[in-house]
């Protein structure tokens, strides 16, 4: 559609980050987006040196190698993310993990390839969940490990990578946008014709992208996690990257994907983690209990089944999901 005189500049803007690329759309007349992109450039790469496993300087590598029972200083963002991440894990009896990191690396789920040596020893380590051996004094910003643990942040840092993309948008004075790092997104506001923002929720193939459906978003954020992106063969079968913190292993399997709706991308992008790992029954029970938007798509000899769980989802005639 041609652009009239009356229409507001469409703005789309994009960059590196975290291994792949944060996008974000708006639309505003008068505006240089030159700045705004080196504004939200810079807020992603901040998190990007806080929270990456693949940067060894990082502040979350350097709290993984500092001993056991030291109290280590870390910077906001990172104690934010640590906080939420332990909250999640506790109230998901653990099915959201950040200590995960050794069986991450372990199964080639990293920087290196997978180590025959170490997935046996991720594999015959007892584990404990990090919200029971990780400490925060956030007066202070200071973090210490109660017992050995390497510390992952992959389930909710791009989550809130999108996060701090919006709040960066906020704070330059532009309050409609859709942002988003691979696939995780955030609406704000509405679209200039005063509609919600179009979201699609991927199909789980393997072999392409496509959408399964589309969701209609205003003010909140949306977040995926499926079985059909980053894998790792193993034993003559194909392992997805979510892991099952009770083994130190990749989910057998899981389902197809869990889409999660809620009001932060962070929260959005480690419950749909959580509920991977608790699969169908547990995972939407434990959705239903705590008021989540979730929906489970599950692979059957018929195809895609949906399981759609609170508000958003659960009812047929939510015109949300198309």
């Amino acid at each position: 559609m041609s652009k009239t005189s009356t229409d507001p500049t469409r703005h789309a803007l994009n960059g590196p980050t975290m291994g792949t690329r944060w996008s974000v759309l708006f639309f505003a007349d008068g505006l240089d987006p030159a700045p705004v992109r080196q504004a939200l450039q810079q807020a992603v790469e901040e998190i990007d040196a806080q929270m990456s496993t693949w940067r060894p300087d990082s502040d979350l590598m350097r709290l993984n190698a500092a001993p056991v029972g030291e109290w280590v200083t870390v910077p906001a963002h990172l104690m934010a993310v640590l906080r939420l991440g332990l909250e999640v894990g506790r109230a998901s009896g653990g099915a959201f993990d950040i200590g995960m990191g050794d069986a991450v690396a372990a199964w080639g789920f990293g920087s290196a390839p997978a180590d025959a040596g170490r997935i046996r020893q991720a594999l015959a380590v007892p584990r404990r969940s990090a919200h029971e051996v990780v400490q925060l004094d956030p007066a202070a910003c200071r973090v210490r490990k109660a017992a050995p643990l390497s510390l992952d942040l992959n389930g909710i840092a791009k989550g809130y990578g999108v996060d701090r993309l919006a709040g960066t948008l906020r704070r330059l004075g532009i309050g409609a946008a859709l942002v988003g790092i691979d696939g995780e997104m955030r609406a704000l506001g509405l679209r200039p014709v005063g509609s919600p923002w179009a979201v699609a929720i991927e199909a789980p193939d393997l072999a392409r992208r496509a959408a399964h459906s589309v969701l209609a978003l205003q003010d909140a954020a949306v977040a995926t996690s499926g079985d059909y992106r980053h894998r790792v063969r193993a034993g003559g079968r194909d392992l997805s990257h979510t892991m099952d913190p009770r083994r130190g292993a990749p989910l057998p399997a899981p389902p197809a994907s869990v889409t999660v709706v809620a009001r932060d991308c962070a929260e959005a992008d480690a419950w749909a983690s959580a509920l991977m790992v608790l699969g169908e029954e547990e995972g939407a029970a434990l959705a239903r209990r705590l008021g989540l938007d979730a929906l489970f798509l599950l692979r059957g000899a018929g195809g895609i089944r949906m399981v759609p769980v609170g508000e958003l989802f659960g009812a047929p005639e939510a015109s949300h999901v198309c």
